[in-house]
C-alpha cells in the first residue's frame, strides 16, 4: 500500500502500520488526570512509544475529573508557540454524560479537532475538554472506537488509533461534529492553578483602568486586587488582577489573553482558600 498523502503539517505515516521513522521530530503533549508521577501516566507513555515511535512525549497532569483545567491546558499547548508537528492527546473522562450502568466500560466519545494552525487535538469529549479550542477548530469529528472492554481506554484502546488519525485515515471517522455545538468556555471562573499559586481565570477583559483597586471574590473569599497591564505591576504584598502569561493568537488575527490573580511575594491560591478550577471569580466592588 502506498503512503497516504500528507494532511496538514505532518508527514503522513502508512495507515496499515506506523513507519518507525515518520514522527521522530513530533512533540506529543499528554494532558490527563492520572496524577503527578502516577503509574497510569507511565503506562500511557509506554503505549504511545509503541504507536508513535520517536515522538517526544511530555505529560501535563490536572486534578481528578477536572475538565476545565484540562481544556485550558489543551488549548495553551495546542495554540501557543511550538512546532508545527504537534499532537495534543488528552484524557479526562468522568463518565458523567450518562448515569445508567455502562456495558464494557464504554465512556464519552473520542473526538479529533484540527486547529487553524494545523495542530491535531485528540481526546475524550467530556465537560470543558474541547471548550477552549472550539473557536479555533477548522474540523471536528468523532472517532469510531472499537469496543475494548477496558476501563483504561486511554492506554488500551486509543493509542493504536493515533497513527491513522495523524494520517487522516477517513475510515476512522464515525461522524462530523459542529465545533459551534461543543461546550463553551466557562465564564469568569478559575481555569488553572499553577505551581506558584497564581490563579489563571477565564476573564479576558476588565473595563477598569490600570491602577484601579477593586474587590474580587473567588468562591466565598474576597480580597482587594489592583488592576494592571502586567501581573507584576504591583509592589510586594499586593494582589494583582491582570493579563497573565497564558493566551494565544486567534483566527481573526487577534490575541486572547487570560487574566490572572497573582499575589506578589505570596500565594493567591492560599489567599482564596485553594479554589479548584471552575470556581467563580467575581468583581464585587
Amino acid at each position: 500500500m502506498m503512503p497516504s498523502p500528507p494532511r496538514g503539517p505532518w508527514t503522513a505515516p502508512r495507515v496499515d502500520g506506523p513507519d518507525p521513522g515518520y514522527c521522530r521530530a513530533v512533540l506529543v503533549h499528554l494532558v490527563a488526570d492520572y496524577g503527578p508521577g502516577d503509574l497510569a501516566a507511565a503506562e500511557v507513555r509506554s503505549r504511545l512509544a509503541v504507536h508513535l515511535p520517536g515522538a517526544d512525549v511530555t505529560y501535563t497532569p490536572v486534578g481528578p475529573f477536572d475538565t476545565v483545567a484540562a481544556g485550558f491546558c489543551v488549548a495553551q499547548l495546542a495554540l501557543g508557540d511550538g512546532p508545527a508537528e504537534r499532537l495534543v492527546y488528552h484524557n479526562v473522562a468522568p463518565r458523567e454524560d450518562r448515569q445508567e450502568p455502562r456495558p464494557d466500560n464504554e465512556g464519552e466519545p473520542l473526538l479529533v479537532a484540527r486547529l487553524t494552525n494545523g495542530v491535531l487535538v485528540v481526546g475524550v469529549s467530556a465537560g470543558a475538554t474541547f471548550a477552549f479550542v472550539a473557536e479555533e477548530a477548522v474540523e471536528v469529528y468523532e472517532v469510531a472506537v472499537p469496543p475494548s472492554g477496558s476501563q483504561f481506554r486511554s492506554r488500551d484502546a486509543f493509542p493504536a488509533l493515533l497513527p491513522g488519525l495523524v494520517a487522516g485515515d477517513r475510515s476512522l471517522r464515525a461522524a462530523d461534529v459542529d465545533p459551534a455545538g461543543l461546550p463553551a468556555v466557562p465564564r469568569r471562573v478559575v481555569a488553572y492553578v499553577d505551581g506558584y499559586g497564581n490563579l489563571k481565570t477565564t476573564w479576558h477583559e476588565v473595563t477598569a483602568d490600570p491602577g484601579t483597586r477593586l474587590r474580587v471574590r473567588v468562591g466565598t473569599v474576597e480580597a482587594e486586587a489592583v488592576v494592571g497591564d502586567g501581573t507584576f505591576a504591583v509592589p510586594p504584598g499586593e494582589l494583582s488582577f491582570a493579563p497573565g502569561s497564558s493566551g494565544w493568537d486567534t483566527r481573526d488575527s487577534g490575541r486572547r489573553r487570560w487574566y490572572e490573580l497573582l499575589a506578589r511575594g505570596g500565594d493567591a491560591a492560599a489567599l482564596f482558600n485553594f479554589p479548584t478550577p471552575g470556581t467563580p471569580v467575581e468583581v464585587v466592588g
